[in-house]
């Protein structure tokens, strides 16, 4: 590493840690004066956790709106306008995403605490300062995260917020029978699995923008429209999967039904999509979607033949294997796509023409492959 490179991550780490000091100022600040009063319990009614969970999610949200304005202002300066405003609206979801994941950690985090700190209550000043420790935390985290975010970092994200919203709605279920029929029984009723969904399906949403990004880079302007394909394939997922959360099984079970059988065939037609998208056909990625299909029909051979597990376990099995190719096919990209930023020289999405009436590439992609070179 030079000299001249450590600088400036030295100098990064110390924006970092101002930008630390300035969460928890106002994570405290504000909660003081949203907590005076009496002294209140971590859960339950009139409990911190709530408040402190909205103010660390707003806090965590402009930490990382902040970051991307500071350190990546010009990226889309170069761009078309239609390539920006899909880097900005992927920078507004991830927005939001930072702070529904910040806001559901802490409600999470407020549960362990309160059933191992039986009895305990804050007053004003004391939940002022857990509330500006978890709003340091959070920004901190989202801070780092505007600095360069990556497709992988991404997919982390994805897992953990699964985890995190998956297990705060267990913990808060009123049936704590559901896991005998189904995820879904998780939403019937509770806004925590049902927004978990929500959110989730704006980060898949997001999370094949930014795979599209990769090929872009990878493959060029030439290839722009079987990158639409698959960006679109990504977005139609996540839509589904957001509208299994806002179709609760209790109240619409048909439509409900259909979102969730939608989001498992869209999710597979956007894998396989985007794995024939990948020039050289990566050994790890091929070995690793071969290995999960074939695992896929083995456990769903285990459950409805043999009934060896209940259809929770089949679900939590789809996900977790879904989120293991996931993870595989983000690592690759990462490996093969290259890291600086590629603005297209296309001026619409729609294919330029020659005065003959003929399709031409645009510059940058003249060998009618479209890859890098």
């Amino acid at each position: 590493m030079g000299r001249m490179e450590q600088d400036a991550k030295l100098r990064g780490e110390t924006k970092a840690v101002w930008a630390t000091v300035i969460c928890f100022g106002v994570g405290t600040a504000v909660a003081v004066l949203i907590l005076a009063g009496d002294a209140r319990p971590l859960t339950g009614k009139g409990a911190l956790a709530m408040p402190t969970a909205v103010i660390a999610g707003v806090i965590a949200s402009a930490a990382f709106l902040a970051s991307t304005l500071m350190h990546r202002r010009g990226e889309t300066s170069a761009m078309p306008r239609w390539q920006a405003v899909i880097s900005d609206l992927s920078t507004g979801a991830l927005t939001v995403a930072f702070g529904a994941v910040t806001m559901m950690g802490v409600l999470l985090a407020s549960e362990v605490l309160a059933a191992g700190l039986q009895g305990l209550q804050l007053a004003a000043l004391g939940g002022g300062l857990l509330t500006g420790v978890v709003s340091a935390v959070g920004g901190r985290f989202a801070f780092g995260a505007g600095v360069g975010l990556r497709t992988a970092d991404l997919a982390a994200l994805l897992f953990g917020f699964l985890v995190i919203g998956t297990l705060f709605a267990m913990v808060t279920a009123d049936d704590p029978r559901w896991w005998e029929q189904n995820f879904s029984q998780l939403g019937s009723g509770s806004w925590a699995f049902n927004g978990t969904l929500v959110v989730a399906g704006l980060l898949v949403a997001t999370v094949g923008s930014y795979i599209g990004r990769d090929l872009h880079r990878l493959r060029g302007d030439g290839f722009l429209s079987r990158i639409a394909v698959v960006v679109a394939l990504w977005a139609a997922t996540g839509v589904a999967l957001a509208a299994v959360g806002l179709l609760p099984l209790n109240r619409v079970p048909i439509p409900h039904d259909i979102a969730a059988f939608a989001t498992l065939v869209l999710f597979a037609v956007a894998a396989a999509t985007t794995v024939t998208s990948i020039p050289g056909h990566p050994r790890a990625l091929l070995v690793t979607s071969v290995g999960v299909g074939l695992l896929l029909v083995l456990a769903l051979v285990l459950w409805i033949p043999l009934g060896l597990y209940s259809a929770t376990a089949v679900e939590a099995i789809v996900v977790g294997l879904g989120l293991l190719w996931m993870a595989t096919l983000v690592r690759v990209l990462a490996i093969v796509a290259p890291e600086g930023s590629r603005p297209s020289a296309r001026p619409s999405l729609r294919r330029a023409r020659h005065p003959s009436g003929g399709p031409s590439e645009s510059r940058g992609s003249a060998r009618g492959d479209g890859v890098v070179r």
